[in-house]
């Protein structure tokens, strides 16, 4: 019971079941537990449809870019690392 009650206010490890089930499927534990969150949160509702969106947005771009022509950065990867970092640090 006492993990029940963990998700079902944990909007971090709901995010992260949302992300990791469109990429391969859930245990069966945690696409309970996510379903059980997802009835009371709305903003992790509305996360799964922005996900989807971009999901499909980067989907499309992929499709029509070449990989070879996609580069980022050495900087602006860096970047990137320094703002998930502090992101996921805040907490």
């Amino acid at each position: 019971m006492n993990k029940l009650l963990k998700i079902l206010y944990n909007c971090r490890k709901a995010t992260f079941m949302i992300e990791k089930r469109m990429v391969k499927p859930l245990t069966f534990q945690e696409n309970i537990e996510l379903r059980l969150h997802l009835v009371t949160c709305g903003v992790c509702r509305l996360y799964i449809k922005q996900s989807q969106k971009i999901d499909l947005m980067v989907k499309q771009i992929l499709k029509n870019t070449p990989p070879a022509n996609i580069r980022l950065d050495d900087d602006f990867k860096k970047e990137l690392k320094v703002r998930i970092n502090n992101e996921l640090n805040k907490s």
